[in-house]
C-alpha cells in the first residue's frame, strides 16, 4: 500500500495567499458590482515591466539559440554561466561584499532555495527561525519532520529578533529586509546573530531578497558584510524584487567555499559541494536567455534603469507610511523595504481588519496571523502596486479609519 509523507498533513491545508484568494472570490461573487474596484495590496508581486535593456538582452538570447553555431543545450556546470556569476560577484563588491564568482550558484528564485537548501541538512537539525516568518521557511521543514523552534520579532524589539544563548538551534533562517514586517537588521544586530550561530556551531540561511530596497547607512545588504559571516552563512537573494523578475524565476545562492560541517563519522563535509550535488540531481538550471537578461540587470545601464522602478516602489512605500502617520497608526517597513507591517487599529485581529478593509474599502492586505503567532493584531500592505491605485488605497483607508 503506497504511504503518503504525514507532515505535509500537519501544514495549513491551504497555502496562506490561497486562503487570501479563496476570501476575495467570495466577496466578489456577493459583491459582483465590486469586482472592478478591489484594489490589491495583500501579495509581493511587481507590477512594473522589465527594463528595456533587459528585456533586449533576453531577446538577444533567444536570438543566439536559434543559431547553430550560439545555440545552448545542457549548462556544463548546472550552477549557472559564468558571464552571471561574474556579474553578479562585481555587484556584490560595489557596496562592499567580497563574494568570488564560484561560490555563485544560479537558481530559479529564492523561494526555491529557501525552501530546497534544507535537503542538504539532516532532519534532526533543530530549526531556528524567526516570528513572524515567510511561511515557506516554516513549511519547508515541517514537510521532512524537523523540530522547529522560534524567535520573537516583536513590537519590543522593533521585530529585529534577538539571539538567545539559553536555546540551541542548528539551522537559522533570517530575512532582512524583513518579509513580512520590513523591519531590517543593523550591523550590530546581524552581528550578535552571527557571533550566536558560531557558538552554537549552527549555520544562517539568509534571505537578501528585498536587498536592493535598502537605504540607510548601517544596514547590510548582505550578511556577508558583517565579520564572521563566512564561517556560518549562506545567503539566497532574488531578482524578483529587484528587478520584476517574478514571470521570469532568476535568483542565486552564496556558499563559501570553506563552509564545512562534521559528519557523523568525523569527517569535514564542504556544504557548496553538498548543495552542488544536491541541484545536480534535482534541478536543471535556469535558461540561458533568461541568464542574458540578469547579466543586464548588473550592467552599468541595467542598474541605472532598474533603479527607476525600485524608486517607483520606494515611493509608493513612502505614501502608505505617511498616511499611517497621518492616521496615527503604529508601523514598520516602509524605509529600507518595500512592506508596511502595521498594527490594527481598534485592537482588531489581522483577519477581521481584512474583511473590514476588504468589505468597506475594497483594498485587499495580508493578515499578520498568516505568518506567525507574532503577527496577530498586524497587517501588512506591500507598495509593489500602480501608484494611482497606491494612492486611491490609502485614501480610501484613511476616509474609513479617520470614521
Amino acid at each position: 500500500m503506497v504511504k503518503i509523507n504525514e507532515n505535509y498533513l500537519k501544514l495549513e491545508k491551504n497555502y496562506l495567499f490561497i486562503n487570501i484568494a479563496k476570501k476575495i472570490n467570495a466577496f466578489i461573487e456577493a459583491n459582483p458590482d465590486k469586482k472592478d474596484n478591489i484594489i490589491r495590496m495583500g501579495i509581493g508581486d511587481v507590477t512594473l515591466p522589465i527594463a528595456p535593456c533587459v528585456v533586449e538582452a533576453i531577446k538577444k538570447g533567444a536570438d543566439e539559440m536559434g543559431v547553430k553555431e550560439t545555440f545552448k543545450g545542457y549548462e556544463d556546470s548546472g550552477t549557472g554561466y559564468d558571464f552571471l556569476k561574474e556579474a553578479i560577484s562585481k555587484y556584490y563588491k560595489s557596496f562592499g561584499a567580497e563574494v568570488p564568482a564560484d561560490e555563485i550558484r544560479i537558481s530559479d528564485g529564492a523561494k526555491s532555495d529557501c525552501g530546497n537548501i534544507v535537503d542538504i541538512f539532516g532532519d534532526d537539525n533543530v530549526i531556528l527561525i524567526t516570528d513572524p516568518a515567510y511561511p515557506v521557511y516554516v513549511d519547508s521543514n515541517l514537510m521532512s519532520g524537523r523540530k522547529v523552534i522560534y524567535s520573537d520579532a516583536s513590537e519590543e524589539n522593533g521585530f529585529c529578533a534577538v539571539p538567545d544563548y539559553n536555546v540551541h538551534a542548528d539551522l537559522i533562517y533570517l530575512c532582512s529586509p524583513n518579509n513580512p514586517t520590513g523591519a531590517a537588521f543593523n550591523y550590530d544586530q546581524l552581528k550578535a546573530w552571527v557571533d550566536y550561530a558560531i557558538a552554537n556551531e549552527a549555520i544562517i540561511i539568509y534571505d537578501a531578497a528585498y536587498e536592493a530596497f535598502i537605504t540607510e547607512e548601517g544596514v547590510p545588504r548582505s550578511i556577508f558584510q558583517v565579520e564572521g559571516a563566512r564561517k556560518c552563512a549562506i545567503e539566497i537573494c532574488s531578482l524578483s524584487k529587484t528587478a520584476g523578475f517574478t514571470g521570469m524565476r532568476c535568483g542565486y545562492t552564496v556558499i563559501p567555499n570553506d563552509l564545512e560541517v562534521v559528519a557523523s563519522d568525523g569527517t569535514k563535509v564542504n556544504i557548496s559541494q553538498l548543495w552542488g550535488r544536491r541541484q545536480g540531481s534535482k534541478f536543471n538550471g535556469v535558461s540561458y536567455p533568461v541568464q542574458c537578461g540578469a547579466a543586464a540587470v548588473f550592467s552599468e545601464e541595467g542598474l541605472k534603469q532598474i533603479k527607476v522602478n525600485l524608486e517607483y516602489y520606494k515611493e509608493n512605500a513612502k505614501i502608505i507610511a505617511n498616511a499611517m502617520d497621518e492616521l496615527g497608526i503604529e508601523y514598520t517597513g516602509g524605509k529600507n523595504s518595500p512592506y508596511i507591517w502595521l498594527k490594527c487599529p481598534n485592537g482588531m485581529g489581522s483577519w477581521e481588519f481584512f474583511d473590514y478593509l476588504l468589505e468597506n474599502a475594497n483594498v485587499v492586505g495580508t493578515p499578520g496571523e498568516g505568518f506567525g503567532k507574532n503577527g496577530a493584531g498586524y497587517f501588512r500592505l506591500t507598495s509593489f502596486g500602480d501608484r494611482d491605485k497606491t494612492i486611491e488605497a490609502v485614501e480610501r483607508i484613511k476616509k474609513l479609519l479617520a470614521k
